[in-house]
């Protein structure tokens, strides 16, 4: 990851108080949220956004192919929030997954316009508490693989979390926790109830969304790899596509 730059002018905005994060948790609460992920420049910011998503991801995974550092992540921030939307930081803050972040909590703390911050590695509940008293001003995240029941059961023990993100868990051997294109079984949802928000992630395409809204009850979703041309490469026409598919889609 780059060095650190401080990335804050007074005068920018700051997050917009939208909280679809609150507004949309549960399965028949109406228009579908999308956060579409991985993004690393203003032109594919813009498209987004114009199609309709709801959030965009800014990537600080150094071992991703869409991370971006934090200078440019500010300014994309600053630019999402002047729109009306939510910039989401994503990173890894944990102790088992080698060096950390270098500067993540002075970035996050001079960022207003970071609305939550996703994170994404393997972190602890108490990783997660330790984080929130440092950085206590935007939403906390919590990604999390799912492979079976069982990776459900354990969302009870995040205390400190607003929302979880359930990704696939990844492949042996990854150098990273997300971002892989792999779906899970998102039949091992079925008659899961959360007190906080999911967001359904992992192998979403503009072909699979509404199947998959509909199969969940979910109605917050993320994207990243689907709709890509290559890693880290994103495709205004599958963004439009996957846009447009998520907002067709019904929830059960």
């Amino acid at each position: 990851m780059p060095p650190f730059l401080v990335f804050r002018v007074d005068a920018m905005p700051s997050p917009p108080s939208l909280h679809p994060i609150d507004e949309r948790a549960t399965s028949g609460s109406g228009r579908v949220c999308i956060k579409v992920c991985g993004l690393r420049s203003l032109d594919m910011v813009d498209v987004a956004l114009e199609a309709g998503a709801d959030r965009i991801g800014l990537v600080l995974v150094s071992s991703s192919p869409r991370a971006v550092d934090f200078a440019t992540a500010g300014k994309l921030a600053a630019h999402i929030a002047s729109a009306g939307r939510e910039a989401w930081a994503v990173a890894a803050w944990s102790v088992f997954d080698g060096p950390k972040v270098e500067g993540l909590d002075a970035f996050i703390n001079a960022t207003p316009q970071i609305a939550a911050v996703q994170l994404h590695g393997r972190e602890t509940p108490e990783d997660i508490q330790d984080f929130a008293t440092r950085c206590p001003a935007p939403r906390l995240v919590k990604g999390i693989g799912i492979a079976s029941r069982a990776d459900l059961e354990g969302l009870a023990g995040y205390k400190g979390v607003d929302a979880f993100l359930l990704d696939a868990r990844p492949p042996a051997g990854a150098d990273r926790e997300g971002g892989f294109g792999r779906p899970f079984d998102w039949s091992i949802l079925r008659g899961f109830r959360s007190e906080r928000p999911l967001v359904l992630s992992g192998g979403l395409t503009p072909l699979n969304v509404a199947e998959a809204i509909a199969a969940t009850g979910l109605t917050q979703v993320d994207v990243s790899s689907g709709v890509e041309q290559s890693p880290g490469v994103k495709d205004a026409r599958r963004i439009r596509d996957f846009i447009s598919a998520a907002h067709a889609a019904s929830p059960r």
